[in-house]
């Protein structure tokens, strides 16, 4: 029974975003892939089962050579939920900057007010 995985697993380990880094700019064999990292060869082959698991990579036979391919476009799972948190945060920005801005303006305008006081009593 193979696990079921997602992409958000896959993004999770650092080695992992390092190869879908790497194997996004080219075409890579296991091997390939491998030389770039200072971990053992299987470590670098259980991350891409878990990278193919979750189908941000593709492996294809050509002869004797496998050969990883990006397919990004399951990231797009990311993308679209940190867009839900992107709004939320924003929107919550807006509302603290407004409250920020009407107390700024508050604090103003109250300064305002005691200068005009002291010139008055001034004045008399």
């Amino acid at each position: 029974m193979e696990v079921r995985r997602d992409v958000f697993q896959a993004i999770a380990d650092p080695n992992r975003r390092a190869i879908i880094s790497l194997i996004s700019q080219e075409r890579l064999t296991l091997n390939g892939v491998a030389e770039h990292f200072n971990i053992s060869r299987p470590a670098i082959s259980k991350h891409i089962k878990i990278l193919t698991q979750c189908g941000l990579i593709t492996i294809n036979q050509q002869g004797r050579e496998r050969y990883c391919e990006a397919k990004l476009e399951k990231l797009s799972e990311v993308a679209d939920w940190v867009e839900q948190y992107q709004q939320f945060w924003s929107a919550k920005l807006d509302a603290l900057e407004n409250y920020l801005n009407e107390l700024q303006a508050k604090k103003v305008k109250s300064k305002s007010k005691k200068h005009d006081t002291k010139k008055r009593s001034h004045i008399l």
